[in-house]
């Protein structure tokens, strides 16, 4: 086992409170330290590893930082650790299944009205990116570093800014994260470029008009950690700049990391110091968007096991992650980058094995997973921005887009149709109204609460691996039926309704060709080949969509509800989309001004007799969904009452 020492200090969590049966919790913080076999086979998958130092023992390693949140009375608690794969550093699982405030700061946890830990779950966090800033609220990875001959190693790096904001200087980063370092601020070599769309044709910016720099007051002065345009970077216009870096942090211990603490947890006793000894029956990972692609890259390097062999968590539930599967386990990766060319996209998407046709390749997410024969059970959940953003429906159909991809045994697949990547935004607000102003969009953010799903989702999980109940079947469009469709085929009917036609440029990925090494970049930007068809979900009358698991919202609908916004054309970019971001496009409330409009959606008072009859039919299907099993009983009541509120909003 490679935890080698676990240090924290306790602490009550929100001053003692109690949270349902499960009573007060408390909060460990602290560092597990490891130290890996280079040599043991399950440990070879990891990228660099034996090139990383090693200590007297010859293993290599690395620290963490870690927390975890378990009832103050163990016998209070359900025996299960949830274990909640960071997010740049953040605790995601909380705000994605509990009703929770807006953190004040970056990466603080609040507990809201704390659902999870009602239900007794043991939450716990590790850190496992490198990039991750120093902060109180942040949790990281403390990574090796690889070196050749004792030297380090240099090697290309791509930095993309989207939606880039207007001025002079970029960070060579995403967000805050820590760059990789320029190996020269003088490197003739490195190669500026700007798009006027995602994945539209570069023009190259001459080397003579920018530089390696930062700004001083007024003074320019070279920097290996940022980029300066005297001219000024343009909103709306997508710029990537290639340069040689120096230093190569092992990316990929990372998902070790995650694999020997959560074992760790799990096998260990008390005398080895681990806090949760005796007190767990059964792990679940859950990860959102790029911990959701976490979770993909940790299955398919089959590290699903411990190096014992054994199991490490028995059920998954990789959210909001699309074919999305991260830079990490690449030599100077980019864990927090998702965007068109990233090698988070490289080839397979899909569970099930299949040949990609550019360059025939024969691969499958879950081939390791089905070679080992001990599989966890899987449940991916994804909303419909997934389907525009992260091109979600490579996880279930063909490359060559004929065919739907059958799902394994041990595997469900989710659409939340009508919802988007970072759940509900309720009272309504634009984007320019949360976010910085470079993000701003033409409609309204989307409504729809994806939380009542999430967890019918997750209770499912629970009953499939310890009772053995079957979950409901899988549900998401397919090209069987007619109800996957191809994105563009819907531009007809959204440039009917006033003010919402669905974005110019959507796009596309194929191929991505990276050079002949796997895991280290010596092509970049990578050569694409020719585009995949992707597609989304088919829509009924109002716009909404007819597959997946379809919330009241979508059923018994004041609005129509997409995966989709558009750039609003004030900040540039006319006609490109809002990664990520999902759109609410009211009904009109009368028929006269349904008509005045031009609106061929029928207006809310044409379709429900009052308020009481709208939430009447709201309950109704939210009963017919807990039969189904796709929603909790314990949830009607408060989608009736969010329901409520939306009428009051869009009708009133």
């Amino acid at each position: 086992m490679s935890v080698t020492k676990i240090e924290y200090t306790t602490e009550p969590f929100d001053g003692g409170r109690a949270f349902g049966d499960a009573g007060a919790y408390e909060l460990l913080s602290g560092t597990v330290h490891f130290a890996f076999d280079p040599g043991s086979p399950a440990n070879q998958v990891i990228t660099d590893i034996a090139l990383a130092p090693t200590d007297g023992e010859v293993r290599v390693t690395c620290s963490a930082d870690f927390a975890i949140l378990r009832a103050v009375d163990p016998n209070r608690g359900n025996r299960r650790l949830f274990f909640d794969i960071l997010n740049r550093g953040n605790r995601i699982a909380p705000g994605a299944f509990d009703v929770t405030p807006a953190p004040r700061v970056i990466g603080e946890f609040r507990a809201g009205d704390g659902w999870l830990l009602g239900q007794g779950y043991t939450i716990a966090w590790c850190g496992w990116q490198h990039d991750v800033p120093e902060s109180p609220h942040l949790l990281k990875l403390h990574a090796p570093e690889a070196l050749r001959n004792g030297e380090r190693i240099t090697g290309p790096v791509t930095v993309r800014y989207e939606y880039a904001e207007a001025g002079p200087v970029q960070p060579l980063s995403h967000g805050i994260h820590i760059p990789y370092t320029v190996a020269n601020t003088d490197e003739a070599g490195a190669v500026l470029t700007v798009r006027d769309f995602a994945d539209g044709p570069p023009a190259v910016i001459p080397r003579e008009q920018w530089r390696f720099a930062r700004l001083d007051g007024e003074r320019v002065v070279a920097s290996d950690q940022y980029l300066h345009l005297p001219a000024g970077f343009v909103q709306g216009r997508f710029y990537e700049v290639t340069y040689t870096a120096i230093g190569a942090p092992l990316t990929g211990i990372g998902l070790a990391a995650t694999r020997d603490l959560v074992s760790f947890l799990r096998h260990a006793g008390a005398a080895d110091a681990n806090p949760l000894a005796g007190k767990i029956d059964h792990a679940y990972a859950f990860g959102a968007s790029q911990s959701g692609g976490f979770l993909r890259q940790l299955m398919y390097f089959g590290l699903h096991e411990d190096e014992a062999g054994r199991l490490v968590f028995d059920g998954v539930m990789p959210h909001i992650a699309g074919a999305f599967r991260g830079e990490f386990n690449w030599r100077f990766g980019q864990p927090s980058y998702f965007g068109p060319y990233s090698a988070a996209y490289a080839f397979p998407f899909a569970d099930a094995t299949q040949t990609e046709p550019t360059r025939r390749h024969t691969d499958g997410l879950h081939a390791r997973v089905l070679a080992k024969g001990n599989a966890p059970k899987v449940m991916y959940t994804n909303t419909s921005a997934e389907y525009w953003s992260l091109w979600a429906s490579l996880a279930h159909t063909a490359l060559d887009g004929r065919t739907d991809v059958p799902v394994p045994e041990h595997v469900r697949l989710y659409h939340f149709a009508g919802t988007h990547h970072g759940g509900a935004v309720f009272p309504p607000a634009f984007a320019g109204q949360l976010a910085p102003r470079e993000r701003v969009a033409v409609n309204v953010l989307n409504t729809v609460d994806q939380r009542p799903l999430l967890r019918a989702v997750l209770a499912n999980l629970c009953a499939w691996v310890e009772d053995g109940v079957v979950p409901p079947p899988s549900r998401h469009g397919r090209l069987d039926d007619g109800t996957l469709v191809e994105r563009d085929s819907l531009r007809p009917f959204f440039d009917r309704i006033p003010g919402s036609g669905l974005p110019l440029h959507l796009a596309c990925l194929g191929d991505l060709d990276f050079g002949p090494e796997p895991y280290i970049a010596s092509q970049l930007p990578p050569r694409m080949g020719p585009p995949y068809p992707l597609f989304a979900s088919a829509v009924d009358s109002d716009g909404n969509e007819l597959r997946g698991i379809r919330h009241p919202d979508l059923a018994v609908p004041l609005a129509t509800h997409t995966g989709w916004n558009v750039r609003d054309p004030d900040t540039g970019g006319v006609g490109q989309y809002v990664a990520l971001t999902g759109s609410t496009i009211p009904f009109a409330r009368t028929a006269g001004e349904r008509e005045a409009a031009g609106d061929p959606r029928p207006s809310i008072a044409e379709r429900y007799a009052s308020r009481d009859d709208y939430l009447g039919r709201v309950r109704a299907y939210a009963e017919q969904l807990v039969g189904e099993r796709y929603m909790l009983a314990g949830d009607v009541d408060s989608v009736v009452e969010a329901a409520g509120q939306r009428w009051d909003v869009f009708a009133g």
